[in-house]
Protein backbone atom coordinates (compact mmCIF):
# COMPACT_ATOMS: atom_id res chain seq x y z
CA UNK A 1 0.00 0.00 0.00
CA UNK A 2 3.00 2.48 0.79
CA UNK A 3 4.72 1.49 -2.96
CA UNK A 4 1.46 1.93 -4.39
CA UNK A 5 1.11 5.51 -2.23
CA UNK A 6 4.67 6.69 -3.04
CA UNK A 7 4.16 5.81 -6.91
CA UNK A 8 1.11 7.99 -7.34
CA UNK A 9 2.57 10.67 -5.72
CA UNK A 10 5.33 10.54 -8.13
CA UNK A 11 2.95 10.55 -11.26
CA UNK A 12 0.69 13.40 -9.38
CA UNK A 13 4.31 15.31 -9.44
CA UNK A 14 5.17 14.20 -12.92
CA UNK A 15 1.86 15.00 -13.94
CA UNK A 16 2.32 19.15 -12.34
CA UNK A 17 5.79 19.14 -14.20
CA UNK A 18 4.28 18.29 -17.81
CA UNK A 19 1.56 21.17 -17.54
CA UNK A 20 4.44 23.49 -15.92
CA UNK A 21 6.10 22.83 -19.11
CA UNK A 22 3.06 22.82 -21.77
CA UNK A 23 2.45 26.62 -19.42
CA UNK A 24 5.76 27.12 -20.50
CA UNK A 25 5.45 26.18 -24.23
CA UNK A 26 2.14 28.43 -24.74
CA UNK A 27 4.13 31.31 -23.49
CA UNK A 28 6.98 30.83 -25.74
CA UNK A 29 4.33 30.50 -28.62
CA UNK A 30 2.52 33.66 -27.88
CA UNK A 31 5.51 35.62 -27.18
CA UNK A 32 6.78 34.08 -30.83
CA UNK A 33 3.95 35.86 -31.95
CA UNK A 34 4.44 39.44 -30.42
CA UNK A 35 8.34 38.60 -32.49
CA UNK A 36 7.40 38.41 -35.45
CA UNK A 37 5.47 41.31 -35.51
CA UNK A 38 7.84 43.44 -34.35
CA UNK A 39 10.23 41.75 -37.34
CA UNK A 40 8.11 42.76 -39.93
CA UNK A 41 8.46 46.33 -37.97
CA UNK A 42 12.40 45.88 -37.81
CA UNK A 43 12.59 44.91 -41.59
CA UNK A 44 9.77 46.97 -43.34
CA UNK A 45 9.28 50.38 -41.81
CA UNK A 46 10.36 53.10 -43.70
CA UNK A 47 11.32 55.08 -40.59
CA UNK A 48 14.71 53.97 -39.05
CA UNK A 49 13.74 55.63 -35.83
CA UNK A 50 10.73 52.83 -35.42
CA UNK A 51 12.83 50.28 -36.74
CA UNK A 52 15.11 50.93 -33.72
CA UNK A 53 12.19 51.02 -31.67
CA UNK A 54 10.58 48.43 -32.90
CA UNK A 55 13.93 46.34 -32.39
CA UNK A 56 14.91 47.37 -28.98
CA UNK A 57 10.88 45.93 -27.99
CA UNK A 58 11.98 42.64 -30.02
CA UNK A 59 15.00 42.29 -27.75
CA UNK A 60 12.98 42.50 -24.63
CA UNK A 61 10.71 40.73 -25.72
CA UNK A 62 13.06 37.65 -26.60
CA UNK A 63 15.08 37.51 -23.49
CA UNK A 64 11.30 37.71 -21.82
CA UNK A 65 10.91 34.34 -24.39
CA UNK A 66 14.25 32.62 -23.58
CA UNK A 67 13.64 33.06 -19.82
CA UNK A 68 10.99 30.42 -19.96
CA UNK A 69 12.42 27.29 -18.64
CA UNK A 70 13.27 24.98 -21.01
CA UNK A 71 13.13 27.70 -23.74
CA UNK A 72 15.97 26.23 -24.90
CA UNK A 73 13.91 23.03 -26.96
CA UNK A 74 11.86 25.82 -28.67
CA UNK A 75 13.03 25.92 -31.93
CA UNK A 76 11.36 29.87 -32.58
CA UNK A 77 11.21 28.72 -36.36
CA UNK A 78 8.65 31.48 -36.98
CA UNK A 79 11.24 33.97 -36.45
CA UNK A 80 12.44 33.89 -40.18
CA UNK A 81 14.49 37.45 -39.98
CA UNK A 82 16.41 35.88 -37.26
CA UNK A 83 19.33 33.78 -38.05
CA UNK A 84 19.26 30.60 -36.05
CA UNK A 85 22.25 27.94 -35.09
CA UNK A 86 22.67 25.06 -33.48
CA UNK A 87 26.29 23.72 -32.17
CA UNK A 88 27.13 20.32 -33.61
CA UNK A 89 27.54 18.70 -30.17
CA UNK A 90 24.12 20.50 -28.82
CA UNK A 91 26.17 22.86 -26.21
CA UNK A 92 24.57 26.35 -27.00
CA UNK A 93 22.71 27.61 -30.28
CA UNK A 94 23.45 31.11 -31.59
CA UNK A 95 20.81 33.58 -32.52
CA UNK A 96 21.82 36.72 -34.84
CA UNK A 97 19.97 39.10 -36.80
CA UNK A 98 20.82 43.22 -38.62
CA UNK A 99 18.98 46.06 -39.09
CA UNK A 100 20.27 48.51 -41.56
CA UNK A 101 19.98 52.27 -41.09
CA UNK A 102 18.99 54.65 -43.33
CA UNK A 103 23.40 55.58 -44.37
CA UNK A 104 23.38 51.94 -45.21
CA UNK A 105 24.88 50.76 -42.72
CA UNK A 106 24.12 48.19 -40.33
CA UNK A 107 23.72 47.19 -37.07
CA UNK A 108 24.25 43.36 -35.57
CA UNK A 109 22.60 41.71 -32.39
CA UNK A 110 22.92 38.72 -31.23
CA UNK A 111 22.86 35.91 -28.19
CA UNK A 112 24.38 32.50 -27.35
CA UNK A 113 22.15 30.53 -25.07
CA UNK A 114 23.95 27.90 -23.93
CA UNK A 115 21.79 24.35 -23.22
CA UNK A 116 21.87 24.75 -19.25
CA UNK A 117 20.98 21.18 -17.10
CA UNK A 118 18.08 22.19 -15.57
CA UNK A 119 16.50 24.21 -18.23
CA UNK A 120 17.04 28.08 -17.16
CA UNK A 121 18.49 30.94 -18.66
CA UNK A 122 22.25 30.74 -19.39
CA UNK A 123 23.67 32.66 -22.35
CA UNK A 124 26.31 35.42 -23.66
CA UNK A 125 24.70 38.75 -25.19
CA UNK A 126 26.48 39.97 -28.52
CA UNK A 127 27.14 43.39 -28.24
CA UNK A 128 28.04 45.00 -31.78
CA UNK A 129 31.69 46.73 -31.61
CA UNK A 130 32.47 46.76 -35.14
CA UNK A 131 33.72 50.46 -35.68
CA UNK A 132 35.70 50.18 -32.10
CA UNK A 133 37.63 47.08 -33.19
CA UNK A 134 40.56 49.09 -34.65
CA UNK A 135 42.09 46.11 -36.38
CA UNK A 136 39.34 43.32 -36.80
CA UNK A 137 41.27 41.07 -38.69
CA UNK A 138 43.90 40.35 -35.70
CA UNK A 139 41.29 41.30 -32.52
CA UNK A 140 40.77 38.63 -30.00
CA UNK A 141 37.36 39.64 -29.00
CA UNK A 142 34.74 38.67 -26.33
CA UNK A 143 31.04 38.89 -25.88
CA UNK A 144 30.87 42.17 -24.96
CA UNK A 145 33.16 43.47 -27.66
CA UNK A 146 31.55 41.65 -31.12
CA UNK A 147 32.73 42.20 -34.59
CA UNK A 148 28.71 42.06 -35.34
CA UNK A 149 27.42 39.76 -38.16
CA UNK A 150 24.67 37.67 -39.09
CA UNK A 151 25.50 33.96 -39.21
CA UNK A 152 24.64 30.97 -41.34
CA UNK A 153 27.28 28.38 -40.87
CA UNK A 154 28.67 26.63 -37.61
CA UNK A 155 30.70 23.87 -38.29
CA UNK A 156 33.38 21.51 -35.38
CA UNK A 157 36.59 22.87 -35.21
CA UNK A 158 39.02 20.83 -33.10
CA UNK A 159 36.78 21.21 -29.40
CA UNK A 160 36.36 24.90 -30.72
CA UNK A 161 33.89 26.22 -34.02
CA UNK A 162 34.07 27.72 -37.15
CA UNK A 163 31.45 30.50 -37.80
CA UNK A 164 30.32 31.99 -41.42
CA UNK A 165 28.66 35.18 -41.27
CA UNK A 166 27.36 37.48 -43.47
CA UNK A 167 28.08 41.15 -42.83
CA UNK A 168 26.66 43.97 -44.94
CA UNK A 169 28.61 47.08 -43.97
CA UNK A 170 28.52 50.15 -46.07
CA UNK A 171 26.25 51.83 -48.89
CA UNK A 172 28.94 50.92 -51.35
CA UNK A 173 30.81 47.02 -49.71
CA UNK A 174 29.94 44.18 -48.37
CA UNK A 175 31.65 41.39 -45.91
CA UNK A 176 31.41 37.93 -45.31
CA UNK A 177 33.67 36.20 -42.12
CA UNK A 178 34.94 33.53 -41.08
CA UNK A 179 35.39 33.48 -37.35
CA UNK A 180 36.43 31.10 -34.69
CA UNK A 181 33.87 30.79 -31.37
CA UNK A 182 35.27 29.12 -28.27
CA UNK A 183 32.88 28.52 -25.61
CA UNK A 184 34.10 27.78 -22.02
CA UNK A 185 32.78 28.27 -18.67
CA UNK A 186 34.86 31.12 -18.51
CA UNK A 187 32.67 33.18 -21.05
CA UNK A 188 33.14 33.20 -24.86
CA UNK A 189 36.64 33.97 -27.47
CA UNK A 190 36.17 35.06 -30.51
CA UNK A 191 39.02 34.89 -33.07
CA UNK A 192 41.94 32.41 -33.53
CA UNK A 193 44.99 32.47 -35.01
CA UNK A 194 44.69 29.45 -36.85
CA UNK A 195 44.93 30.85 -40.80
CA UNK A 196 47.81 29.02 -42.90
CA UNK A 197 48.94 30.71 -45.52
CA UNK A 198 51.30 33.49 -46.56
CA UNK A 199 49.25 36.82 -46.10
CA UNK A 200 47.42 35.93 -43.09
CA UNK A 201 49.52 33.72 -40.62
CA UNK A 202 48.60 36.74 -37.97
CA UNK A 203 44.93 37.02 -38.78
CA UNK A 204 42.38 36.30 -35.49
CA UNK A 205 39.63 36.44 -38.24
CA UNK A 206 39.22 36.37 -42.32
CA UNK A 207 37.18 39.16 -43.57
CA UNK A 208 36.46 39.07 -46.79
CA UNK A 209 35.46 42.43 -48.54
CA UNK A 210 33.53 43.36 -51.75
CA UNK A 211 31.22 45.48 -53.70
CA UNK A 212 27.70 45.59 -52.31
CA UNK A 213 26.22 44.33 -55.72
CA UNK A 214 28.13 41.57 -56.14
CA UNK A 215 27.70 37.63 -54.67
CA UNK A 216 30.34 36.30 -52.88
CA UNK A 217 29.92 32.34 -52.67
CA UNK A 218 30.96 30.60 -48.96
CA UNK A 219 30.31 27.42 -47.54
CA UNK A 220 31.25 24.36 -45.78
CA UNK A 221 32.43 21.22 -47.77
CA UNK A 222 32.06 18.74 -45.51
CA UNK A 223 33.06 15.58 -48.60
CA UNK A 224 36.63 17.32 -48.30
CA UNK A 225 36.42 18.94 -44.96
CA UNK A 226 37.04 22.57 -46.23
CA UNK A 227 35.50 25.25 -46.66
CA UNK A 228 35.38 26.57 -50.26
CA UNK A 229 34.80 30.36 -51.29
CA UNK A 230 35.05 32.44 -54.63
CA UNK A 231 38.00 34.45 -55.05
CA UNK A 232 37.90 38.05 -54.89
CA UNK A 233 39.57 40.62 -57.22
CA UNK A 234 38.87 44.10 -58.31
CA UNK A 235 37.15 44.63 -61.44
CA UNK A 236 40.56 46.86 -62.98
CA UNK A 237 44.26 46.36 -61.40
CA UNK A 238 43.56 50.48 -60.60
CA UNK A 239 41.25 49.68 -57.98
CA UNK A 240 43.41 47.01 -56.28
CA UNK A 241 42.61 47.43 -52.20
CA UNK A 242 39.49 49.71 -53.12
CA UNK A 243 37.53 46.77 -52.28
CA UNK A 244 34.06 48.26 -53.19
CA UNK A 245 35.32 47.71 -56.83
CA UNK A 246 35.81 43.79 -55.46
CA UNK A 247 33.88 40.55 -56.72
CA UNK A 248 34.34 37.31 -57.93
CA UNK A 249 36.61 36.29 -60.63
CA UNK A 250 35.07 33.00 -61.17
CA UNK A 251 38.11 30.97 -59.78
CA UNK A 252 37.68 29.09 -55.85
CA UNK A 253 39.70 29.30 -53.19
CA UNK A 254 39.56 27.19 -49.68
CA UNK A 255 40.76 26.67 -46.43
CA UNK A 256 41.07 22.97 -45.62
CA UNK A 257 40.58 22.13 -41.91
CA UNK A 258 43.75 20.31 -41.01
CA UNK A 259 44.62 19.19 -37.11
CA UNK A 260 43.21 22.47 -35.60
CA UNK A 261 44.47 24.54 -38.88
CA UNK A 262 43.17 26.54 -41.73
CA UNK A 263 45.13 25.67 -44.74
CA UNK A 264 44.68 28.32 -47.56
CA UNK A 265 44.70 26.55 -51.12
CA UNK A 266 44.36 28.85 -54.10
CA UNK A 267 42.73 28.21 -57.38
CA UNK A 268 41.00 24.63 -56.87
CA UNK A 269 39.37 22.64 -58.73
CA UNK A 270 35.00 22.42 -57.98
CA UNK A 271 33.28 19.47 -59.11
CA UNK A 272 29.38 19.20 -58.87
CA UNK A 273 28.51 16.46 -56.31
CA UNK A 274 26.05 13.87 -57.28
CA UNK A 275 22.65 14.64 -55.65
CA UNK A 276 19.06 12.50 -54.92
CA UNK A 277 17.68 15.09 -57.07
CA UNK A 278 19.72 14.30 -60.63
CA UNK A 279 17.23 11.66 -61.52
CA UNK A 280 14.84 14.09 -61.76
CA UNK A 281 16.07 16.05 -64.22
CA UNK A 282 16.37 14.81 -67.79
CA UNK A 283 19.87 14.08 -69.57
CA UNK A 284 20.86 15.70 -73.06
CA UNK A 285 23.06 12.95 -74.11
CA UNK A 286 20.25 10.60 -73.44
CA UNK A 287 17.07 11.41 -75.68
CA UNK A 288 15.59 8.12 -74.95
CA UNK A 289 14.73 9.69 -71.27
CA UNK A 290 13.26 12.98 -72.64
CA UNK A 291 9.62 13.39 -72.56
CA UNK A 292 7.54 12.84 -76.25
CA UNK A 293 5.43 15.45 -77.38
CA UNK A 294 1.92 15.91 -79.06
CA UNK A 295 -1.12 13.51 -77.91
CA UNK A 296 -0.61 9.84 -77.61
CA UNK A 297 -3.11 8.04 -79.97
CA UNK A 298 -5.12 5.31 -78.58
Amino acid sequence: MKKLLVLLIGLSGWGGEVRAQSSDRQTIIALQDSLVKLGGLMYNEPSEPERLKANFTFIKTFVSALKQPHSYSFPFDSLNMVSKLSAPDDRFRIFSWHIQLNDGSYLYYGTIQMNSPDGTLSMHALLDKTYEIESPETAITTASNWYGAQYYRIIPFKGDYLLLGWKGHTPHMTQKVIEVLQVSTAGVRMGKTVFDSENSRRNARMIYRYNRNASMYMEYDPAENRIVLDHLAPSDERYKGHYEEYGPDLTYDAWALKNGRLIHATDIQLLNLPDPNDNLYNDPHKPLDHPKSGIPIQ
